[in-house]
């Protein structure tokens, strides 16, 4: 990693419930003498090395011109229910983030870590999954030195709404994490600072070309950055 006088990062879909703890993490790491965070309305955050631009993400490619970083992280995502339609899902998960990428390797980014999701394929027959894939396939076309891509199960964590339904699953998953070995550990359910954490330590690792963490690599990834912390 360079010394932090020398980095800039770029964040995308910073006040969701990954991205609220990935800037979190950026500023309070120390890596990075700014942090710039992309959002549609303001952050609940404040500190000396985050800059929040509210942006129109109608033209978000247009609005990031005149933007430096070295690293980027994209944390946008929806669901289809959250969406309204396949076709308003597929704006964020697949033509938003690629906006964001384009716009960021634009701005100089070399790096980019992205939250995708298990099971991301764009031949599986099940939509969100299949749009997850096709858009990992699309970022790879853009060639960056380095493309980080998260592959998490169900993310748990503190949410602002929850809906009822979302609140059992979130509350029982923990339960089942431990029965889920093998092959189906991929499909633990795990806290959104884990994940955030795992984003910052990929950077870190200096790792170039495409790499894919699903549940244990994720893990790994957090701990490995908090044993380079403490040393």
């Amino acid at each position: 990693m360079q010394s932090e006088s020398n980095r800039i990062a770029l964040v995308a879909g910073a006040n969701g419930l990954v991205g609220v703890a990935l800037v979190r993490t950026l500023i309070d790491s120390g890596d990075y003498t700014r942090v710039i965070a992309l959002t549609r309305r303001p952050l609940p955050l404040e500190s000396p090395r985050l800059v929040n631009r509210i942006l129109r993400f109608a033209a978000l490619e247009n609005e990031m011109k005149g933007l430096a970083c070295q690293d980027a992280y994209c944390c946008l995502g929806t669901t289809r229910k959250e969406a309204g339609s396949p076709a308003a899902f597929r704006a964020v998960d697949h033509d938003l983030v690629l906006a964001f990428a384009r716009g960021a390797q634009a701005a100089g980014a070399q790096t980019l870590v992205v939250v995708s999701s298990i099971g991301a394929d764009r031949a599986s027959r099940n939509f969100y999954l299949r749009v997850k894939g096709e858009t990992e396939v699309a970022l790879e076309a853009l060639r960056f030195r380095a493309l980080h891509l998260l592959q998490p199960g169900l993310l748990l964590g503190e949410r602002r709404q929850w809906r009822l339904g979302e609140l059992l699953v979130r509350s029982t998953m923990p339960l089942f994490n431990p029965l889920l070995l093998g092959k189906y550990a991929r499909f633990r359910a795990i806290n959104a600072r884990v994940v955030a954490a795992a984003m910052r330590a990929a950077v870190r690792s200096g790792r170039a070309g495409v790499q894919r963490y699903s549940y244990t690599e994720i893990q790994n990834l957090a701990r490995s950055g908090k044993s380079a912390a403490r040393a």
